[in-house]
């Protein structure tokens, strides 16, 4: 069955330590395995961001969590809200990338398994994602409770409750699922429509963060039948139509000047959300534009981390950034004041940057980019360090 709406309502990503079900869990509201990119299926782990759309459909009385499905079966089925679901990575040196999906999500999905103690070392860091972006609309998802058994899967639901006190998310809902068996996917899909919608900002000059680029033409295509390169992501604000001219920025490297960045000026051909194709775009859910732009810009994720906007309407591209920083509270790493020339991987929007201290002092950094960003203007900015060859998550940041 088609959705009635033109594109999804709001986005919802999956956070979770390593192996907890995320995938399984986005496939069972979805119908979709997110898990495409072939280094994922190659090391069976969620390597990038994975999406897909889910309209949630009412199948009788409201207050019956039996009524809510993605997959209705009744004549008199009811749409009621349009979700995308980010999945992203759990694992901890993928963790940059868990974090530049949390800057383009209205809601979460918090899953912790069962089958082992709460909290993980990544369950710990996803909730500091939570807690350092404000994410308040939360709902902890209890996985693979058939492995466990009803008295342990009791113990792990009190330790839950215990690893959220005094937290952001300390009164979020929590509820067990089967998800490969599809129990209780019901009374999560009827949590998720409870969701409040944002309210979204159409009037202002429209910007999107790029989370995906792609090469849609197959290999031997002909010439004359090449499509451009499609980018895709989530719009902050604005309001996007087809035969709009835009700019990328900080775009491609310059083949006039070294080192030196190019935006792209193009123009949108189509705007498609899921299957629909849609003539403009507003905020909430997942976009993709095509465009004439030379496909080789776009193949395998090249723009990720990019703002797209109406041409001049962009914040200026940035190599040198005055931070002020706010510390994460971690018993597990020593406090440490910033060194001179140190390497940092900041999260900024859904890109991630490699970034050099060249002064700090107290919660004030500066920092040089070793490739150009270009950042809306009250983002926070994610920062990670490196404590024993591991990037931990000790921080975020905003414009100074």
């Amino acid at each position: 069955m088609n959705s009635p709406f033109k594109q999804s309502q709001m986005n919802i990503g999956t956070l979770g330590h390593v192996d907890h079900g995320k995938t399984t869990l986005t496939s069972a509201i979805t119908h979709t395995w997110t898990d495409t990119h072939s280094e994922s299926i190659k090391r069976s782990m969620t390597i990038k961001l994975g999406y897909a759309d889910a309209t949630i459909y009412l199948c009788g009385d409201a207050e019956k969590p039996e009524s809510y499905t993605t997959q209705p079966s009744c004549e008199d089925a009811k749409p009621i809200r349009r979700i995308s679901m980010l999945d992203a990575p759990g694992h901890e040196m993928l963790m940059a990338t868990a974090i530049a999906g949390s800057s383009i999500i209205d809601g979460a999905i918090f899953v912790i398994a069962a089958n082992e103690p709460c909290p993980m070392p990544q369950t710990k860091e996803h909730l500091m994602i939570i807690n350092a972006l404000g994410i308040k609309q939360v709902v902890v998802v209890q996985t693979k409770i058939d492995l466990v058994g009803k008295e342990k899967a009791k113990q792990h639901y009190a330790q839950i409750k215990q690893f959220l006190k005094h937290t952001i998310i300390e009164d979020a809902p929590i509820i067990p699922v089967m998800a490969n068996k599809g129990i209780n996917v019901d009374v999560l899909l009827k949590q998720l429509s409870a969701i409040p919608i944002p309210e979204r900002d159409t009037t202002s000059d429209p910007i999107m963060y790029v989370a995906r680029s792609f090469d849609v033409n197959r290999p031997g295509t002909p010439i004359a039948e090449l499509k451009g390169g499609v980018v895709g992501g989530s719009i902050l604000k604005g309001k996007f139509r087809v035969g709009d001219e835009i700019e990328i920025r900080p775009g491609v490297l310059s083949s006039q000047k070294k080192e030196t960045y190019e935006p792209i000026i193009t123009k949108i051909e189509s705007i498609s959300s899921g299957d629909q194709m849609l003539d403009e775009a507003i905020a909430g859910g997942l976009i993709a534009f095509g465009t004439d732009i030379d496909p080789t810009y776009t193949k395998a994720d090249a723009l990720v981390g990019q703002l797209v906007g109406h041409v001049g309407k962009l914040p200026e591209v940035q190599t040198k950034l005055s931070l002020s920083y706010v510390a994460l509270k971690r018993d597990d790493l020593p406090p440490q004041p910033f060194r001179k020339d140190e390497p940092l991987l900041l999260g900024i929007g859904t890109g991630t940057f490699v970034g050099y201290v060249r002064n700090a002092k107290k919660n004030n950094i500066e920092v040089e980019l070793k490739r150009p960003a270009c950042i809306e203007e009250h983002a926070k900015i994610s920062v990670l360090r490196n404590f024993g060859q591991r990037w931990r998550l000790t921080g975020y940041a905003t414009l100074a």
